[in-house]
């Protein structure tokens, strides 16, 4: 058994050239990239793709025409790592929705009171997101990057990796396919996202691929751009938004956009997948238990055709886990832990793991070996994980291996349905739970006593009969 105690080395800028990889351009990619700067001489950013222009997406994020959002957590995150980051995304325009008062939301059967915000969200394009990210990372003389190929495998053995083999994509009519080349490093990070093949390149170098914990709802998306030509969007609310619940399988949610139009997202569970033609797509807006969103498309002017989204499945590659694995290899982002994208984490979790990469990395007290990195960036995905997985599992139909509860599980799930019953009118375990579902405070400060105490003796407050179109006179 390889030691995975041994060292990513000491990780200092100096004569010896140290050079770092990082496969994949994504969020995560970038931010692991700008870490890694820190503590390398040069890092190399090797995407599939070529990085587009201001505000188009990537080809390789089939998911970034549908709706994302950025939590409290990743905001924290990305300001730590790119000091200023969220006042220049403000500046350029995405959409700052506070939350419970600028939502009109459903949940559980309920209405949330729209009282004032207690955190907002980012609901701009991942577009904008990545490309002022990417400016910002880019500009750093220390990192480079090759675009338009791929990563066919890893350059080492079991012991130890030492770079990747690459591909340019795309035929040579002179040469036919071309021969993979070696980009040698000191350190590979696969940030490839979802589709990692991270588990065919370890073993084919004689390495033990991670377990892979799935759980798997079948969930499938359709989502279109909408220009607004009513008049609550935008002055009464910022947004629409219906939860889906294992007795209530639909989901849909209208979020404003930074060129000033809105994206309407619906989901539904396998076998009853939101159509992508047009009659379809509006007609299945019928299916949430109120019509207030089916209505607002009626009116509304479609701006793009309807696009769809399968791949929903939360997958956690246990790279924590002992193993026959190499040093110099490690995982974050999708590639390490990918979530059913209605929770709207990944890109927070993609900030929070580099700062968890930063922070292992500089930390004086120990040795940054490559057992412990990873550990540090599974512990970042952890909550998130534990709240996209967890709701999942009661989901009808969901399938995997994960779906297994633990006796503990049962009173924490009593308690935390509780939580649930109280989230949308309750002033101590609203904010709470606001704070943890948008991965700002640990799952354990929902335990603590002022909010125990709500949950455990407190009544349920009554919620609104009919969506709140208006804020309340307190939301500001």
């Amino acid at each position: 058994m390889v030691n995975q105690g041994q060292g990513t080395g000491s990780w200092q800028r100096g004569a010896d050239g140290r050079h770092a990889v990082v496969i994949g351009g994504s969020l995560a990619g970038l931010l692991a990239a700008h870490v890694l700067a820190e503590h390398a001489d040069r890092v190399t950013v090797v995407e599939r793709d070529r990085f587009p222009g201001d505000g188009q997406s990537r080809a390789g994020i089939p998911h970034g025409r549908h709706a994302h959002v950025l939590l409290e957590g990743g905001q924290l995150a990305l300001d730590s790592l790119l000091p200023g980051f969220m006042a220049e995304l403000r500046a350029a325009g995405a959409p700052r929705v506070g939350m419970p008062s600028d939502m009109v939301q459903w949940q559980r059967g309920s209405w949330f009171i729209r009282t004032a915000p207690t955190t907002h969200i980012y609901t701009g394009s991942r577009a904008q997101i990545e490309h002022l990210v990417r400016e910002r990372v880019l500009a750093n003389p220390r990192i480079e990057t090759v675009t338009s190929a791929e990563v066919v495998g890893l350059a080492g053995d079991a012991v130890r990796v030492r770079g990747v083999r690459l591909r340019e994509r795309g035929e040579r009519p002179e040469t036919g396919r071309e021969e993979p080349r070696t980009l040698e490093a000191d350190l590979v990070v696969d940030a490839s996202g979802r589709g990692s093949r991270a588990a065919q390149w370890l073993s084919a170098i004689g390495a033990e691929a991670p377990d892979e914990e799935t759980i798997d709802t079948g969930l499938a998306y359709a989502s279109r751009v909408y220009r607004d030509k009513g008049e609550d969007l935008g002055t009464h609310s910022l947004g629409y938004f219906v939860v889906p619940n294992p007795s209530q399988v639909y989901g849909g949610v209208v979020l404003p956009l930074e060129d000033g139009h809105h994206l309407a997202s619906f989901s539904g569970p396998r076998g009853q997948e939101p159509p992508t033609d047009e009659e379809g797509f509006i007609a299945f807006a019928a299916r949430l238990p109120h019509p207030f969103i089916h209505r607002w498309l009626l009116q509304a002017e479609p701006q793009t055709p309807p696009f769809g989204f399968r791949a929903t499945a939360n997958i956690r590659r246990r790279y924590d886990r002992p193993g026959r694995r190499p040093a110099g290899f490690l995982a974050t982002g999708d590639a390490l832990c990918t979530f059913n994208p209605v929770y709207g984490q990944g890109m927070s979790v993609a900030a929070m793991s580099a700062v968890a990469l930063r922070d292992a990395l500089s930390d004086p007290r120990r040795t940054p070996t490559t057992r412990r990195v990873q550990q540090a960036l599974f512990d970042a995905s952890r909550q998130a994980w534990d709240i996209s997985a967890g709701s999942d599992k009661g989901m009808p139909g969901a399938t995997g291996n994960a779906l297994a509860t633990r006796a503990v599980d049962r009173p924490v799930g009593w308690y935390l349905g509780r939580v649930q019953d109280r989230y949308p009118s309750d002033p101590v375990v609203g904010p709470a739970f606001r704070s943890v579902l948008t991965l700002a405070s640990p799952l354990t400060s929902l335990f603590a006593p002022k909010v125990a105490r709500a949950v455990l003796f407190g009544k349920v407050a009554a919620t609104p009969a009919q969506p709140p179109m208006t804020r309340e006179k307190s939301g500001g």
